[in-house]
C-alpha cells in the first residue's frame, strides 16, 4: 500500500523466524521506483556483501544503525522499534499493535524528511 501524497509506501513482509525479523517494510516513493526496476530479481546475501566489500560501500547492519539514529530524532522510540520490527524491545498488546501500525503511518514522513535534510547536509560538506 503506498501513501503518494505522504511519500511512502508500508508492505506487510511477515518474516519472523528470521535473524533479523521483519513485519512490514517502509520505504520512500523513490525506492520504490528503483525496486521495480529490479522485481523478479533473486538476491542472495552473499553476492550482495561481496559487491558492497568490493565497492567499500557502507554494511547494511549500519545503514539499519544509521536509520535508527535519524528515527528516534523524527518519532518515539516505541514507533521506530516498531518499524524495524524490533519486537524483543516492544512491550505491546494487540489494539497497541494497531496503535503503533497507525503511528509508524504518520511518523515516517517526519523520517523522510529527516533523511533527505542529513543527506543534502552530507553533500554539501
Amino acid at each position: 500500500m503506498c501513501f503518494e501524497d505522504r511519500g511512502f509506501c508500508r508492505y506487510y513482509v511477515g518474516v519472523r523466524e528470521s535473524v533479523k525479523p521483519c513485519e512490514w517494510a517502509y520505504f520512500s516513493i523513490e525506492t520504490l521506483e528503483i525496486l521495480k526496476q529490479h522485481a523478479g530479481l533473486r538476491v542472495n546475501r552473499e553476492p550482495v556483501e561481496r559487491y558492497i566489500k568490493r565497492r567499500n560501500l557502507l554494511m547494511p547492519k549500519y545503514v539499519r544503525k544509521i536509520a535508527w539514529i535519524l528515527m528516534i530524532k523524527a518519532m518515539p522510540r516505541e514507533v521506530a522499534r516498531f518499524i524495524q520490527s524490533r519486537f524483543e524491545e516492544l512491550k505491546i498488546s494487540e489494539a497497541g499493535y494497531e496503535d503503533l501500525l497507525s503511528e509508524a503511518d504518520q511518523y515516517y514522513p517526519a523520517y523522510l524528511g529527516k533523511l533527505w535534510e542529513e543527506l543534502a547536509g552530507a553533500r554539501v560538506k
